[in-house]
């Protein structure tokens, strides 16, 4: 089997799918791309048994055939290649694979195809389409807030909320919470949870120019479609947590503040704060809001004030600047509203204004200051 490609292309699409190759594989042929060539077409596979991605271009063929192909010395190979036509050569008893370009001639050795994990077809599926830009920013925004921990598989992925109004993705470690939900795409009634890796492939791999996306899915897969890429991957088989039960509704005093005069203060006074807690500590009295930190076992400490307009009751709360750093920093608007009850009750940070077809909210759980232990 033979076939001819140019080097730069084809080093791009497998730079696409490449990220679903993990570095300890369960079985070694995981360690390859797939190569399936039939009808002018070469469709590459890169797979870790969770999540598969595949692409396709066209090449210059005699016949089709396939062969796994080591995914780390073709890359590298390819990396350092000028742009030029390679053809490559497949010897298909010994599996061996033979580049040749117009610098010289490279050798690997190839695997059997038929070893290579497929991706099982889908049957009972749903589907619905959404802009990259869309998703993008969905999952942009929510990613960030899921959990690590193992004992807790539903919060390591990020939940998918679909009726006949809306989408609504969230995501939450348990200390912070991202609800983003648009009103502009009504999937229909169901709900899924789907992996954190899953989700950065794709977000890694969706294209600069806004295009669609069709997401295709059933009670235990998920597959994500755009111009010549697919990724699919396995959901995450577990319940989510109560989320809009977590979210207070009765959060009377209101703050708005100039987003990025607050994220910079929190930078700022983040560096002062323990090294373990990350504590802050907000006071806010009339329009001012006053941000300190300290950190007894090193005598720092650090303080400044910001003006903003506040409705309601003076107020000190302590928060885990790391996570409300991270909160300020994914939301893209001018001004935030952050939304409160009380010292020991969760903390609501949105946009002061939303896209009509939008609406984001972060919950950050507050951190118990000493003047209010008992």
């Amino acid at each position: 089997m033979k076939f001819v490609v140019s080097s730069t292309t084809l080093l791009k699409h497998l730079s696409t799918i490449n990220g679903a190759i993990t570095s300890n594989p369960v079985v070694p042929i995981l360690e390859n791309f797939l190569f399936e060539i039939s009808d002018g077409m070469l469709k590459l596979y890169a797979s870790d048994l969770q999540t598969s991605m595949s692409t396709e271009l066209p090449v210059e063929a005699n016949k089709k055939g396939s062969i796994a192909v080591p995914a780390k010395i073709l890359l590298e190979t390819l990396k350092n290649l000028p742009e030029q036509p390679v053809t490559f050569t497949i010897d298909e008893n010994t599996y061996s694979v033979e580049i040749s370009s117009d610098n010289g001639r490279y050798k690997l050795a190839g695997e059997n195809a038929t070893d290579f994990p497929k991706v099982p077809p889908f049957r009972n599926t749903h589907s619905f389409d959404i802009s990259t830009d869309v998703l993008g920013r969905a999952i942009t925004s929510t990613i960030f807030a899921t959990g690590n921990d193992e004992l807790k598989p539903a919060m390591t992925g990020v939940y998918l909320s679909m009726d006949d109004s809306s989408i609504t993705f969230v995501a939450t470690d348990s200390h912070r919470l991202v609800r983003f939900r648009r009103t502009d795409i009504k999937p229909g009634l169901n709900s899924i949870i789907l992996p954190k890796k899953a989700l950065m492939l794709l977000r890694a791999s969706l294209p600069s120019e806004n295009t669609v996306v069709n997401v295709e899915y059933n009670d235990s897969n998920a597959s994500f479609s755009f111009n010549n890429v697919r990724l699919t991957c396995r959901l995450i088989d577990e319940r989510f947590p109560d989320y809009e039960n977590a979210i207070p509704q009765n959060n009377t005093n209101k703050l708005i503040i100039n987003r990025l005069d607050f994220l910079n203060s929190m930078k700022r006074i983040y560096i002062f704060a323990n090294k373990t807690t990350h504590q802050v500590r907000l006071k806010i009295s009339g329009s001012e809001l006053q941000i300190s930190a300290e950190d007894l076992d090193f005598s720092n400490e650090a303080n400044e004030r910001l003006t903003c307009e506040y409705h309601g009751e003076d107020m000190e709360i302590g928060f885990n600047a790391k996570f409300l750093i991270e909160v300020l920093s994914h939301l893209d608007c001018t001004d935030v509203k952050l939304t409160l009850s009380a010292p020991n009750r969760a903390g609501l940070v949105m946009p002061t204004e939303n896209n009509d077809s939008e609406d984001i909210l972060m919950l950050v759980m507050p951190v118990m200051l000493s003047s209010y232990a008992t």
